[in-house]
């Protein structure tokens, strides 16, 4: 009993010697601190004080007063900042250790998060499935055949790496060939149906009274789209035609625009902006490999007519 009792007590002072490590030293040290501070402040009162004095007046006595408060004072500060730089320091540093902390944990609990197992691959093939009849029933909204044929994509992902690491005896490998072979045929049917949705509306907003500009906005995002889908889909005619309808489009519009910011700088006499336009309008008839009506034409009378402002400038 005894000797438990002294392990006891021997444990608690061990305890209370911990505690006494991590927090004596911090008011000790300060303690000290203050101590050092007052014993300078009391010396260069002495000092100022000394200095000034010659028996008359008790003017020396205020500075040398205002002297030791100000060195004080400018302890206190002092002593104030290092330690809030200090702290700061060291949150900065736990905040990183928790971070790090995190991203190991992460990495550790990937690859058993990311198998697809048979449980797993049903999950996710039965939200791809309520996901596209939504998308369908919606109809005419882009970004929700968007969601769906992303949500395909890292399916299709996954499962050719689980293909392709599977044992052959796996009973997941007909379970990943059938969920392929399905959303497959989804991707396809949602990525054609919102690059259409994307021509269609620029298609809208071009014969409407909007500004050039916000026509070739319209034009560039559903060409962006048009151009994913051919990379996907590049036997799909109805998407190259689309394609090039819109390079057209917005070759012409690019062009117009130029043009008219070059003619606009001529007229101001702002010879060196307007050479920019007509070298716009240039690159924009050469950034794509079409032909269409005039274009040779037009590229003939860009050039002579920034050949004569050059001559003029």
């Amino acid at each position: 009993m005894d000797n438990q009792k002294q392990r006891t007590t021997s444990t608690n002072a061990g305890l209370y010697s911990k505690q006494g490590f991590s927090t004596l030293p911090k008011s000790g040290f300060a303690v000290n601190y203050y101590l050092l501070a007052l014993f300078v402040s009391a010396a260069v009162f002495f000092i100022v004080w000394a200095a000034l004095h010659d028996g008359y007046d008790d003017s020396p006595l205020i500075l040398a007063a205002g002297s030791a408060g100000l060195f004080a004072l400018s302890f206190v500060v002092f002593r104030e900042v290092v330690f809030r730089n200090s702290r700061r320091r060291q949150l900065e540093a736990k905040r990183l250790s928790q971070q790090l902390r995190l991203v190991g944990k992460k990495k550790r609990e990937s690859p058993k998060d990311s198998k697809l197992t048979l449980q797993r691959n049903e999950e996710i093939l039965h939200e791809i499935r309520t996901k596209s009849e939504a998308a369908k029933v919606l109809g005419k909204f882009a970004d929700a055949h968007k969601e769906v044929f992303d949500m395909c994509d890292k399916y299709l992902s996954a499962a050719s790496l689980e293909l392709a690491t599977a044992h052959p005896s796996s009973p997941r490998i007909s379970a990943l060939t059938k969920g392929t072979a399905s959303v497959s045929k989804r991707h396809r049917f949602h990525m054609l149906r919102w690059a259409e949705i994307n021509a269609l509306s620029f298609t809208t907003k071009a014969q409407t009274n909007l500004p050039l500009n916000d026509k070739i906005h319209a034009a560039e995002s559903a060409l962006l789209a048009v151009d994913n889908a051919v990379d996907v889909y590049p036997n799909e005619s109805a998407l190259v035609d689309s394609q090039s309808v819109l390079r057209v489009f917005l070759t012409s519009a690019r062009v117009k625009l130029s043009v008219h910011e070059a003619e606009q700088a001529v007229r101001t006499d702002n010879i060196e902006e307007a050479v920019i336009h007509y070298h716009n309008a240039l690159s924009s008839l050469e950034k794509y490999d079409l032909e269409f009506e005039d274009r040779r034409l037009i590229y003939d009378r860009i050039r002579a007519e920034l050949g004569r402002i050059q001559q003029l400038g």
